[in-house]
This record gives structure tokens, C-alpha cells and sequence, in this order.
């Protein structure tokens, strides 16, 4: 695997020491490890290892800055075949997120610090997956920036226990005085006047105290160091505290030290200087905050105490003085979990998992969202992707609140997302709270079979690097990957087919699927059993009406009325079926056709039910409407009555089939609305009657 770690610097640092720790021992592994950063102390030490290092300006926090290395660091992942990058603060996230969309590489990202809820920090939670070294981090990410549980992956820092040595600290009391240290980068985040002021008391109880502080401060805040300095002198440590500034050799300090004291007052991500003394056998007091809640279980392996408390400290520390035995033991048992969780060995595993993890899986959205036929018309298509996407790819399908029923139990998909673009999600705020809801989520793919302004938008805002669809003037522009629409005289399945087939899946089977439920099917079984049907006797539903947009799209009462009755005349059977809005059609029916046992089952059925009920129809009757696509999907042969639409465009795939249309000069015309509806008032029982014999013989 090529990977490319972008940083700040390479100057000291917990930050610093991670990512060429990481890339040694990547190397050793065999993987190429690339580092960007614009340079440092360690680059001679990470080049001595076999690292590549590329030496931009990328930590310029600039507008202007950012966006000029952009195209630089997608030269170097081209160039270095990067398969996966890794940023590790928030300047570098910002190119490499840039750099990673141009490219399409797969971007992680390390929360190293408990980041300021601001849009600068924003990238840090846009990570494929987030690494997160400790719980603290990982919620905060997860309720500040908003990213999914299911993207957050806890791979705590790590020690190298070969280079920090063990040594009990029994035996270093017996060779010299109480040495206690504070290690880390000089800054009033980290406590060092609470840890001061804790000193002063201890050393009234301790005269061979020697107090060393370890790290410096940036050039800009020497302010804050002189600071310190003046209250060492006020508290009269001055005989016994050194300021060592920025030291290389940390394993080399700590063999000299008793006691670590970790005096942040504020979240720290994972504090590597605690694991540091824990394998070197250095007991450690630690802040209750952050990630040392993490490394430390107070009283066993090492002490917490609470943020800001000098006399806590001071406490603590005496009891490490007082009590030898006491000290042995919790570092003793410090190490033991340094062993368990925190070695080198742990944190390259993990990180290669999070690696492998991002590189081999795939998030895919398809956005059908209405109407009720048309989702089942998509079945195919779901279908045709699970089985061009297998292994590693995770497939959501955002569909509209009224269709959700059809793909609940669908096998293909791995997760339902719904809308209710009518009630719950109406209007423009709703739709990009959507959006953002998408883009969580961080796609990699979307197929927009939906293909309106709405869908164009939500595929735009779930940001995904590769978005599919038509491109029919409205707002097709935010797809980038779009062929025209030119309204082509092809069946709906495919299509949908052609949005697929750039992305190389081919129609090899347009057949449309349902998942009704045993539960589901007894149902119905039931409603007709209840009917008093013979054991021979045919079937035949009608579905009474389409739409109630669409009113050029119904068949005349009357002639409904002469077929039914030509039906019943054969000792066939008739299912009437519709929603709610075709109640009072089918009492009219009822009571116009006394003589004849009519089959009831207008809005009594869910659309899986109905299904069921369909599938159990010798053959189904229906205009251009979703219950002609239920009958495709149960491959219930069906006669199809078309006035308005065209054929061509819109007939489900099945195999036993008839369409009945009359070819009218304004036909099709596709309005909703018509005055005298011929292309639907000439279609006869007659005729109708005749193609359901047809298909009652086969």
C-alpha cells in the first residue's frame, strides 16, 4: 500500500513522533510511506528509514496558501500512486481533502486535539473514517462536528517499549532524590502554573525535591514562559527547578525522574507523555480530563486527579513519596496495560485496518424518491448494482415516505433513508437539512434515477466525489457524471440503464422484484378464502382507477361495468382493487352489479399485501398506474390499457403480457387533463375482454 502522511513539520512533538514512528515502521513492513510537511528536525531521521519526504508550505493557514498547494499535493499523489491519504491537523486536512476530491483518493484524518467547534476545524471530521486516540475525542468529534459513529475508529497513540526501558521505581529511590517532572510544549493549556504552585507544597515536606520542566514555548509566547519563571522565583523553587526546554532524548529524562505530573486543564487528545512514563516505570499523576481518563485507572495505574487543584497535585505526589511500595505496584500495572494497549505494534495494526477498511469500502447512494411505480421499476437496477457491488460496498437508497413499504425488505440495499418531501421535509431548509444529512454520511457514489430539480440537489449537497444521472435541464449541471436526456423511446427499466451503464453495469435482466412477507401473503389468502372461491376458479383483478393526477389515464365506468359483467357471465371471479379514493367507485360497481360476487379489496391492502393479491390473479387489468408494475414484479400475466402515455416508454417487463392503445393523433399527450379522453373512452370491454381470455388460455 502507498501512504501519504501530510503534517505540519517535523519539529519535536507528540504529533511529529507519531507519523515517523508510523512511517518507519511502515516501511519495514514494505508499504511505501510518503511524508508532506514543510520540514524540520526529523525529516533527516524519517529519510534515514526509507521515507519519501516532500517538503511544501503546507502549514500556512492562509486562504490563498491552501488552494496554491492543492494541485501540488495532487501532483505528488499522482506521481507516488498514493492509495491512501492520511491528514494530521487541520491546514494539511484542508489541501488534502481538496486534493484527495480531484484525485479521488480515499481521505482519513487523526484528531490530535480537542478542536474549537469552527469551520477551520471542519476537515478534521470529513475523514472517509476519523481516528480518534481517545473516547473524549471520539464524542467530541461525534457532537460537535456531527460525524456518524459508525466513521469514528479509536486507535490510541502509542509507546516504543524497546526504547523506553522499564525500571522500578524502588530502585530509583535508593539512588538519589525525588525527581518530578512536567513533559510538553510550555502553553497554559497545559497547566504549568497549577503544577508550579503544587511544587512549593510539596517542597515543604520534601527538601530533596527537584522539580524539571520539560518543552519550551514558540518564540511568540516567551512572555508566558518569563511568567513562570517569576513564580518559581516568588515560591522559592529556584533552587530546586530547572526549565530544560525542548529536549530530544525524552527516554533519557524520564530513567531520571520519580514522578510525571500531566497538569492540563483542558482536553487533551491522548498525552503520549503518560504512556512514556508508564513504560519507562514512572509513576504518573494525571488531570481528569481528555484522553487520560483513558490511559489511567486512578489508584491502579497511576493517579487522577481534578483539573486546576495544586493541592490535589501536591497530595498525590506525596503519596507517591510516602509510599514506595505503592509506587512499584501502579507502575508495575501501568505497564502491564502499556503492553496490552499501547505498544507500536498496536497502533500499526489498527492503522493499517483503517486503512484497509477505507481503501476497500465504498459508500453508494441511489436517490429514487417517487412515485410508487417507478420505485418498483428500480428494483432492477438496485439489483444490477449489488451484483456489480459486492464485498465492501455499502449500498443506501434514499426513497420518498409513501414508496418506503416496497423496499423495506429489499436484499440488494443495506440501508433505507426516508423522505417525506410532502409533509415532514417540505421546502427548501428541510431539503438541505437532508443534505447535510446525506453528506455525513460521505458517499462515494450517487445515482440519481429520480432525476428532478430535488434529486439534482440532494445529489449535489451529499457531496459525494462521483455523482450520476440525466442531465434534462434541470439542474443536471450539479451531477458530473450526466448523459442528455432526449426522452428516447425505450422501456422504463432500461432506461434507468443508461445512468448504469456508466458506470459499466449492463441490462441483462430487467426483471422487477417485490418482497412480500409470508405474514404479508396469508393476508390475502384470507381475504379471498373469506369469499367462498372454488378451487378451480379463475381470477381476475381490475385496478378501478390511476392517479388522481392523472384522470386522462381512467377508464370509463360504463365500460368497466360491461367487462365485469361479461366476467362474471364465465364464472370468473373479479378482484376489485384500488386506494382509498376508489371506495366509493367500487360500491357503485357493488351495487350495480348485484348479481355478480365482486372481490372488494379497495384500500384494504398494504402495497405488499396487494402483491400478494395480485400474484394469486389468473390475470390483472390496469391502466398506466403502479399496480400494472406490481403485476410485472409477481409475473402476473396483465392486460395494459394505454391513452395519455406511451407504451414504449413506460410498460413494465414481463414476460405474458397485452397493451391495449388506440393510435389517436393527439396521442400520447401526456396531460393530466382532457375533455373528452378518447384515447381511453374507445379501448371496449370487448376487446378487453378478449385479451383476458387470451391470457387465461395460456
Amino acid at each position: 500500500m502507498n501512504i501519504l502522511q501530510i503534517l505540519p513539520e517535523l519539529n519535536v512533538g507528540g504529533v511529529e513522533t507519531g507519523t515517523v514512528d508510523l512511517a518507519r515502521r511502515l516501511v519495514k513492513l514494505g508499504h511505501k510511506a510518503v511524508v508532506v510537511s514543510a520540514g524540520g528536525h526529523m525529516v533527516k531521521e524519517l529519510e534515514g528509514a526509507g521515507v519519501i519526504h516532500y517538503q511544501l508550505p503546507v502549514q500556512k493557514k492562509s486562504l490563498f496558501a491552501i488552494l496554491k498547494m492543492v494541485p501540488k499535493l495532487v501532483e505528488v499523489i499522482r506521481k507516488e500512486e498514493i492509495d491512501i491519504v492520511h491528514a494530521r491537523s487541520r491546514v494539511p486536512a484542508w489541501i488534502a481533502y481538496l486534493a484527495c476530491r480531484k484525485t479521488l483518493t480515499p481521505f482519513v484524518t487523526t484528531c490530535h486535539g480537542y478542536y474549537r467547534k469552527h469551520p477551520f476545524s471542519l476537515p478534521m471530521g470529513w475523514g472517509k473514517l476519523v481516528i480518534c486516540p481517545s473516547r473524549v475525542i471520539a464524542r467530541h468529534m461525534i457532537d460537535d462536528f456531527g460525524v456518524p459513529l459508525e466513521r469514528i475508529k479509536l486507535v490510541p497513540r502509542s509507546v516504543d517499549v524497546e526504547k523506553f526501558k522499564y525500571c522500578d521505581p524502588g530502585e530509583k529511590r535508593k539512588m538519589r532524590e525525588f525527581n518530578v517532572g512536567i513533559v510538553g510544549r510550555i502553553t497554559p493549556l497545559k497547566g504549568h502554573i497549577h503544577f508550579i504552585k503544587a511544587m512549593a507544597k510539596v517542597a515543604r515536606s520534601i527538601p530533596e525535591l527537584k522539580v524539571w520542566i520539560v518543552g519550551d514555548v514558540p518564540a511568540s509566547k516567551e512572555a508566558y514562559k518569563e511568567e513562570l519563571q517569576v513564580l518559581v522565583r516568588r515560591l522559592g523553587l529556584a533552587h530546586c527547578t530547572q526549565f530544560l526546554g525542548t529536549q530530544r532524548d525524552i527516554p533519557g529524562i524520564l530513567r531520571h525522574l520519580d514522578l510525571v505530573v500531566l497538569a492540563s486543564t483542558t482536553h487533551d487528545a491522548f498525552p503520549r507523555s503518560v504512556v512514556e512514563a508508564q513504560a519507562s516505570g514512572v509513576p504518573v499523576v494525571g488531570t481528569a480530563v481528555g484522553g487520560v481518563i483513558d490511559i489511567i485507572e486512578d489508584g491502579k495505574t497511576g493517579l487522577l486527579v481534578p483539573a486546576a487543584d495544586p493541592a490535589s497535585i501536591a497530595e498525590a505526589a506525596l503519596k507517591i513519596f510516602n509510599d514506595p511500595g505503592f509506587a512499584s505496584t501502579i507502575a508495575r500495572e501501568a505497564l502491564i496495560k502499556v503492553k496490552e494497549k499501547y505498544t507500536a505494534e498496536h497502533l500499526v495494526k489498527n492503522t493499517l485496518e483503517v486503512y484497509k477498511e477505507a481503501t476497500e469500502s465504498f459508500r453508494l447512494l441511489v436517490i429514487k424518491l417517487s412515485s410508487l411505480g417507478d420505485i418498483i421499476l428500480s428494483t432492477a437496477a438496485i439489483r444490477a448494482l449489488r451484483e456489480k457491488y459486492k464485498s465492501g460496498y455499502k449500498i443506501t437508497f434514499l426513497v420518498g415516505e409513501e414508496s418506503k413499504e416496497v423496499l423495506l425488505r429489499c436484499p440488494y440495499i443495506d440501508e433505507l433513508m426516508v423522505a417525506d418531501l410532502k409533509e415532514r421535509d417540505r421546502g427548501l431548509k428541510a431539503l438541505f437539512k437532508i443534505g447535510t444529512a446525506l453528506r455525513k454520511k460521505n458517499f462515494d457514489i450517487v445515482i440519481d434515477l429520480q432525476n428532478n430539480r430535488k434529486s439534482h440537489i440532494l445529489s449535489f449537497l451529499a457531496y459525494a466525489p462521483s455523482r450520476y444521472g440525466y442531465d434534462n435541464k434541470k439542474f443536471g449541471f450539479l451531477l458530473n457524471h450526466r448523459i442528455p436526456d432526449e426522452k428516447p423511446l425505450m422501456d422504463p427499466v432500461e432506461h434507468q440503464f443508461r445512468i448504469l451503464k456508466m458506470l459499466g453495469i449492463g441490462l441483462a435482466n430487467p426483471h422487477l422484484e417485490l418482497w412480500p412477507t409470508e405474514e404479508e401473503c396469508r393476508f390475502s389468502d384470507e381475504m379471498l378464502s373469506g369469499e367462498w372461491l372454488a378451487s378451480n376458479q379463475k381470477i381476475v383483478g381490475i385496478n378501478i382507477s390511476a392517479s388522481p393526477r392523472w384522470m386522462t389515464k381512467c377508464w370509463p365506468r360504463e365500460n368497466l361495468i360491461r367487462l365485469c359483467e361479461e366476467l362474471g357471465r364465465r364464472g370468473i371471479r373479479i378482484v376489485l382493487t384500488g386506494t382509498q379514493k376508489d371506495v366509493t367507485s367500487a360500491e357503485y360497481l357493488t351495487r350495480q352489479l348485484k348479481d355478480i360476487k365482486l372481490i372488494n379489496a379497495c384500500a384494504k391492502t398494504t402495497i405488499n399485501q396487494l402483491a400478494c393479491l395480485i400474484r394469486r390473479c389468473n390475470v390483472y387489468v390496469s391502466a398506466d398506474s403502479s399496480p400494472l408494475h406490481v403485476a410485472a414484479a409477481m409475473d402476473t400475466p396483465f392486460v395494459a390499457l394505454f391513452g395519455p402515455t406511451d407504451p414504449r416508454r413506460h410498460l413494465p417487463p414481463v414476460k405474458d403480457f397485452t397493451v391495449i392503445k388506440k393510435d389517436l393523433i393527439c396521442s400520447p399527450c401526456y396531460k393530466p387533463r382532457c375533455r373528452d379522453a378518447k384515447c381511453m373512452g374507445q379501448i371496449t370491454a370487448d376487446e378487453v375482454l378478449r385479451a383476458v381470455e387470451e391470457l387465461l388460455a395460456l
